[in-house]
């Protein structure tokens, strides 16, 4: 038995979560995979490394057999056919419980961009989870009593990547990974209730960056599929392809995962920032403001299109990209331009072949489900819409070019005010925070700080001329901290860490070295 150290303090439910098996088969995992999870991580600096050099991703030679074979994935289960909206969240009880009543065909519930990853966070959210599939979870607050409905939305589960660790869990002294971690318990507790509640255990799996790691997910599947005696093939996944890198090798991840693969997702965050952290050396890949980088940007359509022939190609789901938005019901106008702009988003999105989209407050489920209706009718989805018509190249995956595109003072001050706003949250134990009307979570925080690293690297211009400097963000920070500190008041502002989320924001949008994910360093200090 490998040995291992749990060092979080006791919550509430820690006993039920992690019992002696449980912890375990967890430390099992880590001995018999993280040493590969290392090396994968090891590739990711060694390419890096090339990129900054000036070689850029391309269709891989070696996997050519893999894209030009006739193969197919795995059927799904009658519960995962029809995927039509899907709502995503964190996992405490008050969010499980409402995006399960929500109406929304699935709930993505969310260990990694939308989960302040706290040892309690963690914990609970995993019981959560469990009494979810069982169908017993419950809230009681001084104001409300929630509970779930008698139809509940399918519930699928995101790991963190595999990039981040959990420091309370250690094998050997060392801490295992954060992925391996949400996966194993997970599967141990709500995924064999999953079972018995006759569904299955169903999951997000993110920012992988090769078909490699993606070997490595369905080797984790199978093992702990094979411990728990879970029958092979039972787990189903979804790739979010959310890194460019990962974008020229759909066909290699979904076949690596055939036997699991519940499709590939448009994580459109998180793919902003891997175009700008990939190529953040090079002036040419340098974006406008993070408003004008829509789905129409040239990059951004390219690799949608991409997905959903890749995807209906190989018999699996081809799933859209996530509307942050949040009605204001104090301004209606405002709530009525973004409905609209939702509309026309999952307008596109249907039309094009999506068989699902994703959404991040209940209200935009009836605006994203009848843009699917229409398209999809009485039918689950419309995989075998096969679209032989998109023949994208490397070029158009690489294609910066954004019309119009400019970068603009205001531009500047939303990423830095989002940016301190959002790592105050984060490391006040929130990570999914509603910020002028959007919902922010760890990739648009991603985008901001990383915009303001790749503006300033390169001196580039704002619409009148400016040059963004480092001295120029420094201004701005201390003025929008200020604007912070007068909006929340004293005693908010003194508890809610907005000092060392703006020193943190600082640290990773102004230093020399570009840091991979802000979520490391800011991990140090939960």
């Amino acid at each position: 038995m490998t040995k291992y150290d749990i060092t979080g303090p006791a919550t509430p439910h820690s006993a039920d979560v992690l019992t002696k098996e449980a912890a375990s088969l967890l430390a099992d995992v880590h001995h018999e995979f993280n040493e590969r999870r290392r090396q994968l991580l090891s590739l990711r600096e060694e390419r890096q490394a090339e990129f900054d050099h000036g070689v850029r991703p391309d269709f891989l030679p070696e996997t050519r057999s893999v894209r030009e074979g006739e193969w197919m994935v795995d059927p799904v289960p009658s519960a995962l056919a029809d995927r039509r909206v899907e709502i995503t969240g964190p996992v405490d009880a008050k969010m499980v419980i409402n995006a399960l009543n929500s109406g929304a065909k699935m709930f993505m519930a969310d260990f990694e961009d939308a989960t302040s990853p706290t040892w309690e966070n963690l914990v609970e959210g995993q019981y959560n989870l469990l009494e979810a599939q069982l169908g017993t979870l419950q809230l009681e607050t001084p104001r409300k009593s929630y509970r779930l409905g008698e139809e509940t939305a399918t519930l699928l589960v995101r790991p963190r990547g595999w990039h981040l660790p959990e420091k309370h869990f250690l094998v050997d002294g060392r801490p295992v990974s954060g992925a391996l971690f949400d996966f194993t318990l997970y599967m141990c507790h709500g995924g064999r209730s999953s079972l018995e509640m006759g569904s299955g255990p169903f999951f997000y799996l993110p920012k992988l960056e090769s078909h490699l790691e993606a070997r490595l997910w369905n080797d984790v599947i199978c093992y702990v599929s094979d411990r728990l005696g879970i029958p092979l093939g039972t787990v189903k996944a979804t790739v979010l392809i959310e890194t460019i890198t990962a974008a020229f090798e759909m066909e290699e991840i979904l076949y690596e995962l055939r036997n699991h693969s519940s499709g590939l997702n448009a994580g459109r965050w998180d793919y902003i920032f891997s175009f700008i952290k990939k190529f953040r050396n090079h002036a040419q890949y340098v974006l406008p403001d993070r408003s004008q980088v829509g789905m129409t940007a040239p990059f951004m359509h390219a690799y949608t299109e991409l997905g959903v022939a890749t995807c209906h190609r190989r018999g699996a789901h081809a799933m859209g990209g996530m509307a942050a938005f949040i009605p204001n019901r104090r301004d209606p106008e405002v709530t009525e331009r973004a409905l609209a702009a939702v509309a026309a988003d999952k307008r596109r999105e249907a039309e094009a072949g999506c068989d699902g989209t994703w959404v991040a407050h209940p209200d935009l489920i009836p605006v994203a489900m009848s843009e699917f209706d229409r398209i999809l009718g009485g039918r689950p989805n419309q995989i075998g819409r096969q679209r032989d018509d998109v023949a994208v190249t490397a070029e158009d995956l690489l294609n910066p070019e954004i019309e119009g595109g400019a970068i603009t003072e205001g531009g500047v001050r939303t990423n830095v005010s989002v940016g301190i706003r959002y790592m105050a949250s984060w490391l006040s134990g929130t990570g999914a925070a509603a910020i002028d009307n959007l919902m922010e979570d760890a990739a648009t925080a991603e985008i901001s700080r990383s915009q303001i690293w790749q503006w300033v690297r390169h001196g580039a211009r704002l619409d009148n001329g400016m040059p963004v400097t480092a001295p120029m963000v420094e201004k701005i920070a201390a003025e929008e901290l200020s604007r912070i500190r007068e909006a929340v008041g004293e005693d908010m502002y003194r508890t809610g860490r907005f000092q060392r989320a703006c020193e943190i924001f600082s640290e990773v949008a102004l230093e020399d070295e570009f840091v991979e994910f802000l979520t490391l360093p800011a991990y140090r200090d939960l």
